[in-house]
């Protein structure tokens, strides 16, 4: 039996893509950006997502409040769009997610 001088490559996991629905009726209970290109949101039944941007979201990680637009349906998926300070930013992506990494303690 011959061996190969080459491994095999090696797949990376595909993530799916998800949703949550009745997002403006009381579907989403918290978000909390990433940087300027991402945001994770938390559905009413504490399930962390994660929503890729297109593009930068420059007034994000500043931001008070976002509003979701789903264009006419009530459900937040990869073809949503964030909407912050009149700034719209696509989701291209939107996963489950463990939630937002947890910050390091101060020592004191």
């Amino acid at each position: 039996m011959e061996k190969s001088l080459f491994a095999a490559p090696v797949q990376a996991k595909a993530e799916t893509e998800t949703s949550i629905s009745f997002v403006n009726h009381g579907g989403v209970w918290n978000w909390q950006a990433d940087g300027s290109r991402g945001l994770y949101v938390q559905d009413q039944r504490s399930r962390w997502y994660y929503a890729k941007l297109l593009n930068n979201c420059y007034d994000l990680p500043f931001a008070n409040a976002v509003c979701f637009e789903t264009r006419g349906i009530d459900t937040l998926d990869r073809f949503g769009t964030v909407i912050v300070r009149g700034q719209r930013c696509p989701i291209v992506s939107f996963t489950r997610s463990d939630g937002p990494p947890v910050k390091a303690k101060k020592k004191g």
